[in-house]
Protein backbone atom coordinates (compact mmCIF):
# COMPACT_ATOMS: atom_id res chain seq x y z
CA UNK A 1 0.00 0.00 0.00
CA UNK A 2 1.05 3.26 -0.73
CA UNK A 3 0.84 6.21 1.50
CA UNK A 4 0.67 9.29 0.23
CA UNK A 5 2.48 12.41 3.04
CA UNK A 6 2.42 15.90 2.69
CA UNK A 7 5.87 17.56 3.99
CA UNK A 8 4.85 20.98 5.59
CA UNK A 9 8.06 23.45 5.61
CA UNK A 10 7.23 25.43 8.39
CA UNK A 11 10.86 27.60 8.10
CA UNK A 12 10.13 28.42 4.82
CA UNK A 13 6.70 29.40 5.38
CA UNK A 14 7.41 31.85 7.82
CA UNK A 15 10.27 33.07 5.74
CA UNK A 16 7.89 33.88 2.80
CA UNK A 17 5.19 35.46 4.83
CA UNK A 18 8.34 37.82 6.58
CA UNK A 19 9.32 38.68 2.92
CA UNK A 20 6.14 39.39 1.25
CA UNK A 21 5.09 41.61 4.49
CA UNK A 22 8.31 43.57 4.03
CA UNK A 23 7.48 43.60 -0.16
CA UNK A 24 3.84 45.25 1.26
CA UNK A 25 5.57 47.67 3.54
CA UNK A 26 7.56 48.56 0.95
CA UNK A 27 5.27 49.29 -1.10
CA UNK A 28 2.95 51.30 1.15
CA UNK A 29 5.83 53.87 1.03
CA UNK A 30 6.19 53.66 -2.58
CA UNK A 31 3.03 54.37 -3.69
CA UNK A 32 2.69 56.84 -1.24
CA UNK A 33 5.57 59.04 -2.84
CA UNK A 34 4.50 61.54 -5.50
CA UNK A 35 6.03 60.91 -8.57
CA UNK A 36 7.47 57.70 -7.85
CA UNK A 37 6.04 55.26 -10.26
CA UNK A 38 5.81 50.91 -10.03
CA UNK A 39 8.41 50.61 -12.45
CA UNK A 40 11.19 52.55 -10.82
CA UNK A 41 10.12 50.76 -7.30
CA UNK A 42 10.73 47.64 -9.35
CA UNK A 43 14.18 48.82 -10.38
CA UNK A 44 15.12 49.98 -6.93
CA UNK A 45 14.49 46.57 -5.90
CA UNK A 46 16.20 44.88 -8.24
CA UNK A 47 19.36 46.97 -7.48
CA UNK A 48 18.96 45.72 -3.96
CA UNK A 49 17.87 42.56 -4.15
CA UNK A 50 20.83 40.63 -4.69
CA UNK A 51 22.14 42.09 -0.93
CA UNK A 52 19.30 40.75 0.83
CA UNK A 53 19.49 37.86 2.15
CA UNK A 54 17.24 34.75 1.30
CA UNK A 55 16.14 32.55 -1.49
CA UNK A 56 15.49 34.22 -4.54
CA UNK A 57 12.30 32.10 -5.19
CA UNK A 58 11.24 34.07 -1.82
CA UNK A 59 13.26 37.64 -2.46
CA UNK A 60 11.31 37.56 -5.78
CA UNK A 61 7.70 36.95 -4.01
CA UNK A 62 8.55 40.20 -2.01
CA UNK A 63 9.48 42.12 -5.16
CA UNK A 64 6.14 40.88 -6.57
CA UNK A 65 4.26 41.92 -3.24
CA UNK A 66 5.57 45.28 -3.36
CA UNK A 67 4.44 46.25 -6.97
CA UNK A 68 1.13 44.70 -6.24
CA UNK A 69 0.44 47.11 -3.02
CA UNK A 70 1.86 49.83 -4.73
CA UNK A 71 -0.62 49.66 -7.32
CA UNK A 72 -3.08 49.64 -4.74
CA UNK A 73 -1.40 52.81 -2.94
CA UNK A 74 -0.80 54.80 -5.59
CA UNK A 75 -3.75 56.30 -6.09
CA UNK A 76 -3.81 58.40 -2.94
CA UNK A 77 -0.84 60.62 -4.43
CA UNK A 78 -3.20 60.69 -7.22
CA UNK A 79 -5.93 61.63 -5.86
CA UNK A 80 -4.42 64.29 -3.24
CA UNK A 81 -1.32 65.94 -5.77
CA UNK A 82 -2.43 65.22 -9.37
CA UNK A 83 1.28 63.25 -9.65
CA UNK A 84 0.09 59.71 -10.73
CA UNK A 85 1.61 57.00 -11.49
CA UNK A 86 1.73 56.31 -15.40
CA UNK A 87 -1.03 53.97 -15.25
CA UNK A 88 -3.06 55.73 -12.71
CA UNK A 89 -2.67 58.97 -15.54
CA UNK A 90 -5.83 58.96 -17.49
CA UNK A 91 -7.85 58.77 -14.00
CA UNK A 92 -5.96 61.83 -12.71
CA UNK A 93 -8.42 64.50 -13.63
CA UNK A 94 -11.47 62.60 -12.81
CA UNK A 95 -10.26 61.46 -9.06
CA UNK A 96 -9.47 65.20 -8.22
CA UNK A 97 -13.09 66.20 -9.54
CA UNK A 98 -14.26 63.84 -6.84
CA UNK A 99 -11.60 65.21 -4.40
CA UNK A 100 -13.06 69.05 -5.16
CA UNK A 101 -17.16 67.13 -4.55
CA UNK A 102 -15.51 65.91 -1.18
CA UNK A 103 -15.68 62.54 -2.40
CA UNK A 104 -12.46 61.69 -1.95
CA UNK A 105 -12.99 59.18 0.83
CA UNK A 106 -15.40 57.76 -1.76
CA UNK A 107 -12.63 57.54 -4.79
CA UNK A 108 -10.21 55.83 -2.26
CA UNK A 109 -13.00 53.06 -1.79
CA UNK A 110 -13.46 52.61 -5.38
CA UNK A 111 -9.98 52.40 -6.47
CA UNK A 112 -9.62 49.65 -3.82
CA UNK A 113 -12.38 47.88 -4.98
CA UNK A 114 -10.91 47.79 -8.36
CA UNK A 115 -7.72 46.87 -7.62
CA UNK A 116 -9.60 44.23 -5.20
CA UNK A 117 -11.84 42.78 -8.10
CA UNK A 118 -9.02 42.69 -10.64
CA UNK A 119 -7.41 39.93 -8.30
CA UNK A 120 -10.37 38.06 -7.73
CA UNK A 121 -11.36 37.77 -11.12
CA UNK A 122 -7.24 37.67 -12.92
CA UNK A 123 -6.63 34.47 -11.20
CA UNK A 124 -9.37 32.48 -12.53
CA UNK A 125 -9.34 33.81 -15.90
CA UNK A 126 -5.66 34.10 -16.27
CA UNK A 127 -5.43 30.32 -17.41
CA UNK A 128 -7.58 30.34 -20.53
CA UNK A 129 -6.88 33.68 -21.37
CA UNK A 130 -3.28 32.69 -21.53
CA UNK A 131 -4.02 29.78 -23.89
CA UNK A 132 -6.27 32.05 -26.80
CA UNK A 133 -3.86 34.83 -26.32
CA UNK A 134 -1.04 32.56 -27.15
CA UNK A 135 -2.47 30.84 -29.85
CA UNK A 136 -3.17 34.78 -31.16
CA UNK A 137 -0.07 36.35 -30.23
CA UNK A 138 2.01 36.31 -34.10
CA UNK A 139 -1.38 38.00 -35.24
CA UNK A 140 -1.44 40.34 -32.40
CA UNK A 141 2.25 41.58 -33.11
CA UNK A 142 1.73 41.73 -36.60
CA UNK A 143 -1.27 44.18 -36.28
CA UNK A 144 -0.45 45.81 -33.37
CA UNK A 145 -0.27 49.17 -34.88
CA UNK A 146 -3.50 48.98 -35.97
CA UNK A 147 -4.64 47.92 -33.14
CA UNK A 148 -3.42 51.30 -31.65
CA UNK A 149 -4.35 53.61 -33.80
CA UNK A 150 -7.76 52.42 -33.28
CA UNK A 151 -7.49 53.35 -29.95
CA UNK A 152 -6.89 56.77 -30.71
CA UNK A 153 -9.30 57.44 -32.82
CA UNK A 154 -11.85 56.06 -30.30
CA UNK A 155 -10.30 58.19 -27.92
CA UNK A 156 -10.97 61.13 -30.12
CA UNK A 157 -14.38 60.02 -30.57
CA UNK A 158 -14.71 61.03 -26.78
CA UNK A 159 -14.28 64.85 -27.86
CA UNK A 160 -17.83 65.96 -28.39
CA UNK A 161 -17.02 68.90 -30.64
CA UNK A 162 -15.29 69.29 -33.79
CA UNK A 163 -13.01 71.63 -32.41
CA UNK A 164 -12.69 69.21 -29.24
CA UNK A 165 -11.62 66.60 -31.87
CA UNK A 166 -9.16 69.02 -33.28
CA UNK A 167 -7.70 70.08 -30.47
CA UNK A 168 -7.41 66.68 -28.92
CA UNK A 169 -5.32 65.44 -32.51
CA UNK A 170 -2.63 68.50 -31.93
CA UNK A 171 -2.84 67.13 -27.93
CA UNK A 172 -1.62 63.90 -29.36
CA UNK A 173 0.57 64.89 -32.06
CA UNK A 174 2.46 67.28 -29.27
CA UNK A 175 3.09 64.58 -27.09
CA UNK A 176 3.55 61.89 -29.66
CA UNK A 177 6.23 64.05 -31.04
CA UNK A 178 7.98 64.61 -27.79
CA UNK A 179 7.94 60.82 -27.02
CA UNK A 180 9.60 60.03 -30.36
CA UNK A 181 12.52 62.36 -29.01
CA UNK A 182 12.86 61.75 -25.23
CA UNK A 183 12.20 58.00 -24.94
CA UNK A 184 15.68 57.49 -26.42
CA UNK A 185 17.71 60.43 -24.80
CA UNK A 186 20.77 59.30 -23.03
CA UNK A 187 20.22 59.51 -20.01
CA UNK A 188 23.29 59.18 -17.12
CA UNK A 189 21.31 59.02 -13.61
CA UNK A 190 22.68 58.95 -10.40
CA UNK A 191 20.60 55.97 -9.41
CA UNK A 192 21.51 52.53 -11.35
CA UNK A 193 17.96 52.24 -12.43
CA UNK A 194 17.41 55.21 -14.12
CA UNK A 195 13.84 55.66 -16.79
CA UNK A 196 12.94 58.46 -18.50
CA UNK A 197 9.07 57.36 -18.19
CA UNK A 198 9.43 59.29 -14.51
CA UNK A 199 9.96 63.03 -16.01
CA UNK A 200 7.99 62.32 -19.26
CA UNK A 201 4.73 61.61 -17.18
CA UNK A 202 5.23 63.78 -14.68
CA UNK A 203 5.89 66.09 -16.27
CA UNK A 204 2.52 65.63 -18.89
CA UNK A 205 0.62 64.41 -15.85
CA UNK A 206 1.78 65.82 -12.39
CA UNK A 207 3.38 68.98 -12.85
CA UNK A 208 0.66 70.68 -14.91
CA UNK A 209 -2.37 69.89 -11.94
CA UNK A 210 0.04 71.40 -9.32
CA UNK A 211 0.55 74.66 -11.68
CA UNK A 212 -3.43 75.10 -12.62
CA UNK A 213 -4.47 74.37 -9.08
CA UNK A 214 -1.72 76.70 -7.19
CA UNK A 215 -4.11 79.76 -6.59
CA UNK A 216 -6.87 77.57 -5.42
CA UNK A 217 -8.01 76.56 -2.33
CA UNK A 218 -6.66 72.83 -1.92
CA UNK A 219 -8.97 70.32 -0.87
CA UNK A 220 -12.12 70.81 0.90
CA UNK A 221 -13.42 69.08 3.85
CA UNK A 222 -14.11 65.00 2.77
CA UNK A 223 -17.45 63.51 3.06
CA UNK A 224 -18.00 59.83 3.99
CA UNK A 225 -16.87 57.47 2.10
CA UNK A 226 -19.95 55.38 0.96
CA UNK A 227 -19.90 54.54 -2.53
CA UNK A 228 -23.03 55.73 -4.92
CA UNK A 229 -22.48 52.97 -7.44
CA UNK A 230 -24.20 50.03 -7.48
CA UNK A 231 -22.51 46.50 -6.33
CA UNK A 232 -23.35 45.46 -9.94
CA UNK A 233 -22.10 48.59 -11.48
CA UNK A 234 -18.95 48.24 -9.80
CA UNK A 235 -18.52 44.17 -10.28
CA UNK A 236 -18.98 45.14 -14.35
CA UNK A 237 -16.40 48.10 -14.06
CA UNK A 238 -13.59 45.39 -12.49
CA UNK A 239 -14.49 43.11 -15.16
CA UNK A 240 -13.74 45.85 -17.85
CA UNK A 241 -10.30 47.22 -15.81
CA UNK A 242 -9.62 43.34 -15.35
CA UNK A 243 -9.93 42.49 -19.08
CA UNK A 244 -7.98 45.70 -20.32
CA UNK A 245 -4.94 44.95 -17.53
CA UNK A 246 -4.89 41.57 -19.90
CA UNK A 247 -3.39 43.56 -22.38
CA UNK A 248 -0.65 44.91 -20.88
CA UNK A 249 0.05 41.24 -20.30
CA UNK A 250 -0.32 40.26 -23.50
CA UNK A 251 0.12 42.12 -26.07
CA UNK A 252 3.73 43.69 -26.71
CA UNK A 253 4.85 46.78 -26.55
CA UNK A 254 1.68 47.94 -24.59
CA UNK A 255 1.91 49.66 -21.19
CA UNK A 256 -0.64 50.22 -18.11
CA UNK A 257 -0.68 53.44 -19.29
CA UNK A 258 -1.81 52.64 -22.93
CA UNK A 259 -4.67 50.00 -21.14
CA UNK A 260 -6.09 52.41 -18.90
CA UNK A 261 -6.68 54.27 -21.48
CA UNK A 262 -8.38 51.66 -23.28
CA UNK A 263 -10.42 51.10 -20.32
CA UNK A 264 -11.19 54.93 -20.39
CA UNK A 265 -12.46 54.84 -23.78
CA UNK A 266 -14.72 51.62 -22.70
CA UNK A 267 -16.17 52.74 -19.99
CA UNK A 268 -19.66 54.19 -20.31
CA UNK A 269 -20.24 57.73 -20.05
CA UNK A 270 -22.98 57.37 -17.32
CA UNK A 271 -20.23 56.04 -14.52
CA UNK A 272 -18.34 59.50 -14.82
CA UNK A 273 -15.69 59.80 -12.72
CA UNK A 274 -15.88 56.94 -10.60
CA UNK A 275 -16.19 54.20 -13.49
CA UNK A 276 -12.97 55.51 -14.93
CA UNK A 277 -11.41 55.29 -11.16
CA UNK A 278 -12.79 51.52 -10.62
CA UNK A 279 -11.88 50.69 -14.25
CA UNK A 280 -8.00 52.06 -14.31
CA UNK A 281 -7.14 50.23 -10.73
CA UNK A 282 -8.44 47.41 -12.01
CA UNK A 283 -5.79 47.44 -15.13
CA UNK A 284 -2.91 48.61 -12.88
CA UNK A 285 -3.25 45.65 -10.42
CA UNK A 286 -4.80 43.16 -12.94
CA UNK A 287 -1.89 43.18 -15.42
CA UNK A 288 0.60 41.74 -12.76
CA UNK A 289 -1.06 38.70 -12.70
CA UNK A 290 -1.79 38.63 -16.46
CA UNK A 291 1.80 39.33 -16.98
CA UNK A 292 2.84 36.81 -14.79
CA UNK A 293 1.08 34.03 -17.03
CA UNK A 294 2.67 35.57 -19.85
CA UNK A 295 6.07 35.25 -18.50
CA UNK A 296 5.99 31.62 -17.88
CA UNK A 297 4.02 30.80 -21.53
CA UNK A 298 5.78 33.86 -23.73
CA UNK A 299 8.71 33.79 -22.01
CA UNK A 300 8.82 37.51 -21.89
CA UNK A 301 8.72 40.41 -18.70
CA UNK A 302 5.95 42.86 -20.18
CA UNK A 303 5.79 44.44 -16.26
CA UNK A 304 8.65 46.71 -14.95
CA UNK A 305 8.47 44.00 -11.88
CA UNK A 306 9.37 41.28 -13.90
CA UNK A 307 11.83 42.88 -15.96
CA UNK A 308 13.42 43.70 -12.04
CA UNK A 309 12.85 39.58 -11.41
CA UNK A 310 14.70 39.36 -14.54
CA UNK A 311 17.47 41.60 -14.21
CA UNK A 312 17.36 39.91 -10.05
CA UNK A 313 18.01 36.30 -11.24
CA UNK A 314 14.78 35.51 -9.67
CA UNK A 315 13.29 32.24 -10.75
CA UNK A 316 10.37 32.05 -11.82
CA UNK A 317 8.20 30.05 -9.05
CA UNK A 318 4.06 30.96 -10.33
CA UNK A 319 2.24 29.50 -7.70
CA UNK A 320 4.79 30.97 -4.73
CA UNK A 321 4.16 34.65 -6.88
CA UNK A 322 0.40 33.84 -7.10
CA UNK A 323 0.17 33.25 -3.75
CA UNK A 324 2.23 36.19 -2.65
CA UNK A 325 0.06 38.58 -5.29
CA UNK A 326 -3.20 37.12 -3.36
CA UNK A 327 -1.69 38.00 0.62
CA UNK A 328 -0.32 41.37 -0.82
CA UNK A 329 -3.92 42.03 -2.58
CA UNK A 330 -5.66 41.90 0.82
CA UNK A 331 -2.64 43.91 2.61
CA UNK A 332 -2.84 46.85 -0.10
CA UNK A 333 -6.68 46.56 -0.03
CA UNK A 334 -6.93 47.24 3.68
CA UNK A 335 -3.55 49.76 3.58
CA UNK A 336 -5.85 51.88 1.20
CA UNK A 337 -8.91 51.93 3.58
CA UNK A 338 -6.29 52.59 6.51
CA UNK A 339 -4.59 55.21 5.32
CA UNK A 340 -5.56 56.64 2.33
CA UNK A 341 -8.40 58.66 4.33
CA UNK A 342 -5.61 60.34 6.04
CA UNK A 343 -3.38 61.36 3.43
CA UNK A 344 -5.97 63.26 1.99
CA UNK A 345 -6.47 65.18 5.57
CA UNK A 346 -2.69 65.49 6.06
CA UNK A 347 -2.11 67.14 2.55
CA UNK A 348 -5.59 68.91 3.26
CA UNK A 349 -4.05 70.53 6.41
CA UNK A 350 -1.24 72.36 4.28
CA UNK A 351 -1.64 75.13 2.39
CA UNK A 352 -1.60 74.34 -1.06
CA UNK A 353 0.65 76.86 -2.98
CA UNK A 354 3.39 75.89 -0.75
CA UNK A 355 2.29 72.59 -1.08
CA UNK A 356 2.70 72.52 -4.78
CA UNK A 357 5.94 74.44 -5.13
CA UNK A 358 7.22 71.41 -2.77
CA UNK A 359 6.01 68.81 -4.69
CA UNK A 360 7.05 70.18 -8.12
CA UNK A 361 10.74 70.55 -6.37
CA UNK A 362 10.80 66.55 -5.50
CA UNK A 363 9.04 66.03 -9.20
CA UNK A 364 12.46 67.67 -10.20
CA UNK A 365 14.68 66.04 -7.98
CA UNK A 366 13.32 62.61 -9.18
CA UNK A 367 13.72 63.73 -12.84
CA UNK A 368 17.42 64.07 -11.99
CA UNK A 369 17.86 61.11 -9.95
CA UNK A 370 16.03 58.66 -12.63
CA UNK A 371 17.20 60.16 -15.49
CA UNK A 372 19.83 62.91 -14.58
CA UNK A 373 20.59 66.13 -15.76
CA UNK A 374 18.46 65.14 -19.38
CA UNK A 375 15.82 64.43 -17.12
CA UNK A 376 14.89 67.85 -15.92
CA UNK A 377 14.90 69.03 -19.12
CA UNK A 378 12.57 66.30 -20.38
CA UNK A 379 10.33 66.83 -17.41
CA UNK A 380 10.32 70.76 -17.99
CA UNK A 381 9.92 69.96 -22.05
CA UNK A 382 6.95 67.66 -20.65
CA UNK A 383 4.99 70.02 -18.09
CA UNK A 384 4.67 72.44 -21.60
CA UNK A 385 3.39 69.75 -24.04
CA UNK A 386 0.76 68.75 -20.38
CA UNK A 387 -0.73 72.15 -20.39
CA UNK A 388 -2.40 72.03 -23.40
CA UNK A 389 -5.11 70.05 -22.81
CA UNK A 390 -5.89 72.74 -20.45
CA UNK A 391 -5.29 75.60 -22.72
CA UNK A 392 -7.89 73.66 -25.64
CA UNK A 393 -10.50 72.06 -23.35
CA UNK A 394 -9.83 68.83 -24.01
CA UNK A 395 -9.15 65.66 -22.46
CA UNK A 396 -5.70 64.92 -20.44
CA UNK A 397 -5.76 61.23 -22.32
CA UNK A 398 -4.92 62.18 -25.31
CA UNK A 399 -1.79 63.22 -23.60
CA UNK A 400 -0.71 59.10 -23.82
CA UNK A 401 0.57 59.87 -27.19
CA UNK A 402 3.73 59.86 -25.72
CA UNK A 403 3.68 56.53 -25.95
CA UNK A 404 1.08 54.92 -28.40
CA UNK A 405 2.36 57.44 -31.22
CA UNK A 406 6.44 55.78 -31.08
CA UNK A 407 4.38 52.11 -30.93
CA UNK A 408 2.07 52.89 -34.18
CA UNK A 409 5.32 54.45 -36.23
CA UNK A 410 6.91 50.22 -34.85
CA UNK A 411 9.69 52.60 -32.94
Amino acid sequence: MVVDTVVVAPDRTTALLAFVAAGCAFGIVSGLVPGLHANNMAFLLAAIAPSIPGSPPIVGAAMVAAGVVHTFLDIAPTLALGVPDPAMAVSALPGHRLVLEGRGEEALCLSALGSGLAVVLAVPLAVPLTAVMVAADPVITTYRSLLLGVIVLALLGTERTRRGIGGGALVFAASAGLGLVALDLPTNPPLAVGSVLTPLFTGLFGAPVLIDAMDGNGIPEQQDATVTLSHRAVGRLGGVGTLCGAVVGYIPGVSSAIAATLALVSVPGRYGARGFIVATSGVNTANTIFALFALVSLGTPRTGVLVALERANVPIDLPLLLAAVVIAAVIGFSAVILFGDVYLRVVGAIDYTALSIGVLGLLCLISYLFAGLMGIGVFAASTVVGLFPVWLNVQRAHLMGVLLGPLILGL
